[in-house]
């Protein structure tokens, strides 16, 4: 089975036998208009040309989400978290009843789909409606996935397809107060974007690179991240939570998964918190490099003297997206790109955090995966610098104690995602291979 993960500037791939075993990687630029070029150069490379082909992709910017709702500390909040949780990243949330400065900044934010919520099943109809009718009206052409007041829900859908919308309805996500459902909407989301997104990011000219691609990626991480909990569960008495951050040029995802124990079929599930994935828009290691130091001097993290470098260190690395250090030509800047990796790593766990409340279980962590490419090529004193900065942070301690650390070197959390639904003893063995029988981090 080959797997890939398409993404803006590279294609991975990973070429799984029968048994679960990780035959070989490769990667190549991905090649827009026409990405399947670079796909068949991996295939070559790869000697895969027999295989079938499983794909996620976050090309062409992944799934960029909008978010209209009724109160944003309600409904508008529900949504935003159906969206992460779905692979999106969430590019304009609004509440209340939409003005035209609001359609005008919704376009601004150039959305692939917009999930339209507001109410609880049975209550206030008004803002829900009026929004319907403002995306009709304005002829707001991306999908709209209707997840709102279910009284509502068929005069939205009407007023919206009168004009042409794409409407996908489906349950609310906040069918009563306080109670959050995002399974139906996050499924609506999934299935809009392999549909009616991906064929038009511009990647491909036909039809075969769609019928690939069967998930957004960070979506198939989110699955390989389930999988690695239930690997972890399996014969252990209290494995401990599982925790994910990537960290990558523009933000800085986190990931969680907790097993837990089902008392009737006397075995462990993996129960995944609302809050299961994060992404911060202002943490990472060019784009939002600046951002990565600031927040870290807000939470007091820098040691005196470092700011004014690692400002001066961000701020070119912002001005130079595609710049790479020289490795061991130039090892002042690669200390920088560690520093700046491992202060992200600490801001995007310490907002998870908040956000799970405790939702870890009393063993905190169990095991700790770091991914992106400033770890997969950082030497063994660098990553030991990075767990060091990790394990010592107060906010961080307790819920690391009892966690190895790993790097993702090989890449398998996407391909076992993309496993996991109809191999999952594949993806199992992949994840039990390259990281749940690590004990110490991985060099």
């Amino acid at each position: 089975m080959l797997c890939l993960d398409v993404g803006s500037t590279w294609t991975k791939a990973a070429l799984v036998d029968a048994a679960g075993a990780l035959v070989g990687t490769a990667q190549h630029r991905t090649t827009p208009p026409e990405v399947l070029h670079g796909v068949r150069s991996l295939v070559d490379e790869l000697g895969a040309a027999d295989c079938a082909v499983l794909a996620c992709s976050s090309a062409g910017g992944g799934l960029r989400l909008a978010v209209v709702g009724q109160e944003r500390l309600v409904s508008a909040e529900a949504g935003h978290r159906v969206a992460l949780s779905a692979g999106a990243r969430v590019v304009h949330v609004s509440s209340g009843e939409l003005t035209g400065a609001g359609i005008r900044a919704l376009r601004a934010a150039a959305p692939d789909v917009v999930l339209l919520v507001g109410g609880t099943d049975g209550g206030d109809t008004r803002v829900l409606l009026h929004n319907a009718r403002r995306l009709a009206a304005n002829r707001v052409r991306c999908p709209v996935v209707l997840a709102g007041n279910r009284e509502a829900r068929a005069e939205a859908e009407a007023l919206l397809l009168a004009t042409g919308r794409t409407v996908v309805p489906t349950d609310n996500v906040l069918p009563d107060v306080g109670e959050l459902a995002p399974g139906p909407a996050r499924t609506a989301i999934r299935e809009v974007f392999l549909r009616h997104v991906i064929g038009g990011k511009g990647l491909s000219r036909g039809p075969r690179f769609r019928s690939l691609v069967r998930a957004v990626t960070p979506d198939a991480v989110l699955h390989g991240v389930s999988r690695l909990a239930a690997v972890l569960a399996d014969g252990a008495d209290a494995p401990g939570a599982v925790l994910v951050t990537d960290v990558g040029g523009a933000t800085t995802d986190v990931y969680s998964a907790v097993s837990t124990v089902d008392e009737e079929r006397g075995r462990r599930t993996v129960d995944l918190p609302p809050d299961r994935r994060t992404v911060e828009g202002d943490l990472g290691m060019r784009w939002s490099a600046p951002g990565v130091v600031a927040e870290a001097e807000a939470e007091r993290l820098l040691v005196p003297g470092e700011a004014e470098l690692l400002r001066s260190a961000a701020d070119r690395r912002a001005e130079r997206v595609h710049w790479v250090p020289a490795g061991a030509d130039d090892p002042e800047e690669v200390a920088y790109d560690t520093r700046l990796a491992a202060l992200a790593a600490v801001v995007a766990l310490r907002r998870h955090l908040r956000l799970v409340d405790g939702r870890l279980g009393p063993r905190g962590a169990g095991l700790l995966v770091l991914s992106g490419g400033v770890f997969r090529h950082a030497d063994a004193a660098a990553l030991a610098a990075v767990e060091e900065t990790l394990r010592a942070d107060p906010v961080l301690r307790p819920v690391l104690r009892h966690a190895a650390v790993v790097v993702d070197r090989r890449y398998v959390l996407a391909p076992a995602g993309l496993l996991a639904a109809d191999q999952p003893d594949l993806a199992d063995g992949l994840l039990r291979e390259h990281l749940a029988t690590a004990g110490r981090l991985a060099v």
